[in-house]
């Protein structure tokens, strides 16, 4: 068997447009498994936000692993112990949370167990975000964030529109100091610049002593660039958006024909 490992992301690849776990998906997720193939998701959901979908698929053993954050965390799928992270200093949400507020942009942090964000009017998306996740929002004024805090990611949500003439006027130096990307069209997530799906891949397979060749990645989103380009095997979905099919390998159905059935199948079993 070439493929030993399978970093699979969640939200418009592993699950379909209702947000579902199909039964094919499922299937297929477990022949893998017994075949001995590390299925591992890889997603910008925090940890709270992953843990059922986990359970679901059977994977919630000690010889499993999650990829959150959009890989600024690895855990252990069974014990939740963190093997990996790169968290946001405190010092650098301060100055993100200042910047979001000259752009007119809302603006949220997450820890392990909570989102926070210092905007009264808690944004949609911000809400959208919490729903998704299970993760709870709290509303804290930037005065009573502290030091000692974890904070795993820091995100930009707005209206497309308005996100997006933000974006434009985040300084590039920034832009080469930490990981940004946009997860979705109101998500624009800043993080540390070790953490990106692909370093997580990365370090996760020199963990597991897996040759980059030996490795499949799925993905649909600008935030799967990175692990799709690592992996011997990227792979776009049939409804990831066009900078995705570019640098994949190959492409599979979409989420709503089982494509990432449909590619383990073909590419691993």
């Amino acid at each position: 068997m070439g493929i030993k490992l399978v970093t699979i992301d969640i939200d418009g690849t592993l699950l379909n447009s209702d947000r579902k776990l199909t039964e094919a998906v499922k299937n297929t997720i477990n022949k893998a498994t017994k075949a001995g193939v590390n299925i591992v998701l890889a997603t910008g959901r925090p940890t709270i936000g992953v843990l059922p979908l986990v359970k679901e698929l059977g994977l919630d053993n000690e010889h499993g692993f999650v990829i959150t954050y959009n890989g600024a965390m690895i855990q252990n799928a069974g014990t939740e112990d963190v093997l990996i992270q790169h968290p946001v200093a405190f010092e650098d949400y301060l100055d993100f949370e200042l910047l979001a507020r000259k752009l007119g942009v809302h603006f949220h942090v997450q820890d392990y167990k909570s989102m926070y964000t210092a905007n009264k009017d808690i944004s949609p998306y911000t809400i959208h975000e919490s729903s998704l996740t299970g993760m709870p929002v709290k509303y804290r004024e930037v005065s009573e964030m502290t030091p000692d805090m974890t904070i795993i990611k820091t995100m930009m949500i707005d209206h497309e529109e308005i996100l997006d003439e933000a974006i434009t006027k985040i300084p590039s130096e920034l832009k080469e100091q930490f990981a940004m990307v946009k997860s979705a069209p109101f998500f624009y997530e800043i993080l540390n610049k070790n953490a990106t799906k692909g370093e997580a891949v990365k370090e996760l397979a020199e963990l597991l002593k897996i040759e980059p060749h030996e490795v499949m990645a799925i993905g649909d989103n600008e935030n799967d660039l990175s692990m799709i380009e690592f992996a011997g095997t990227g792979v776009a979905m049939g409804n990831a958006v066009p900078t995705v099919k570019e640098i994949a390998n190959k492409i599979t159905k979409t989420n709503d024909e089982d494509g990432v059935s449909y590619a383990i199948e073909e590419w691993v079993l």
